[in-house]
């Protein structure tokens, strides 16, 4: 039964009559010679992708993500994983020889101090960073990557009493507000066990946003591998039109915690599934009317 689907798909998706190389017979018109350059060419490794695609996506779920979101998931959520262990290098918790300028006499000394322009620095460059995630993520069809990015947002909010003793806060969207004012006045200690060390806030988020990068990353490679080939050799990912439809609940929606973790997750699986029967009715209904004509 394949092999007469594959018949009728590259017979009616291409130019050339491949009959002959999927079983049938060979016509006085020497169309083997054309098949056989078809091969050679190329065309019919490319037609056999499309079948091999066509055949999977059948088989997938009608929404998920484009292999370009997940991409910029993948790219974001490994900025996001660099940012946070520059927050846990050695050298930026040491103190350093800096140069102070007086506000009243203007005069200018040197004293050995913590560098907190640079602290200032590397935690704006995480907090950008990590909301640029939560956004991306939080528009995500992709369990798995909603699911750790979900984990990451939880990890936050249970860490958000001490965030703001350093000026940062969780406002609209789960995202993170900087206040540089109030992070520069920080206690120093506070912040080097906020950001600085295994098992810190920092630490843990670095250790999530590699979840999410190669969650996104395998989500992508399998979209990627469910494009097809146009009649006319040309890739396109023909998925990003047949899939469809998005999670109710997302990371960036403000959630309480209970709410955030036993249903986020929940609600995209069961949308799944719901998504899924209706798929089967569908086509039980539509074989039904078949066999009664």
């Amino acid at each position: 039964m394949a092999n007469d689907y594959m018949k009728d798909y590259v017979n009616s998706n291409s130019g050339y009559d491949m009959t002959a190389l999927l079983g049938g017979a060979v016509n006085g018109s020497g169309s083997l010679f054309s098949d056989y350059a078809s091969i050679k060419n190329g065309s019919y490794r490319k037609l056999m992708k499309a079948y091999c695609a066509k055949q999977e996506a059948e088989k997938a779920s009608v929404s998920g993500d484009t292999a370009q979101k997940l991409t910029m998931m993948t790219s974001s959520a490994d900025a996001l994983k660099k940012s946070a262990e520059a927050l846990s290098d050695p050298s930026l918790w040491q103190k350093k020889k800096i140069r102070k300028k007086d506000e009243e006499t203007g005069e200018e000394t040197e004293i050995e101090d913590y560098d907190r322009e640079a602290i200032a620095k590397a935690v704006k460059s995480f907090v950008d960073d990590y909301n640029t995630v939560v956004e991306q993520t939080g528009t995500s069809d992709t369990e798995s990557v909603l699911r750790q990015a979900v984990w990451m947002t939880d990890t936050t909010e249970k860490t958000q009493k001490l965030l703001s003793k350093i000026g940062l806060n969780i406002g609209k969207g789960n995202k993170l507000e900087l206040d540089e004012d109030a992070l520069k006045k920080a206690n120093i200690n506070t912040l080097k066990s906020m950001f600085s060390g295994h098992g810190s806030f920092a630490d843990k988020v670095s250790g999530k946003a590699g979840s999410i990068s190669r969650a996104a990353a395998s989500a992508a490679a399998a979209a990627k591998a469910r494009a097809t080939y146009t009649r006319n050799g040309k890739y396109s990912n023909t998925m990003e039109n047949w899939l469809s439809g998005t999670v109710d609940k997302k990371v960036g929606d403000k959630k309480t915690e209970k709410d955030r973790t036993k249903d986020t997750i929940q609600q995209a699986i069961d949308k799944r599934e719901k998504e899924k029967a209706q798929q089967e009715k569908k086509e039980q209904e539509k074989k039904e009317k078949a066999d009664r004509v």
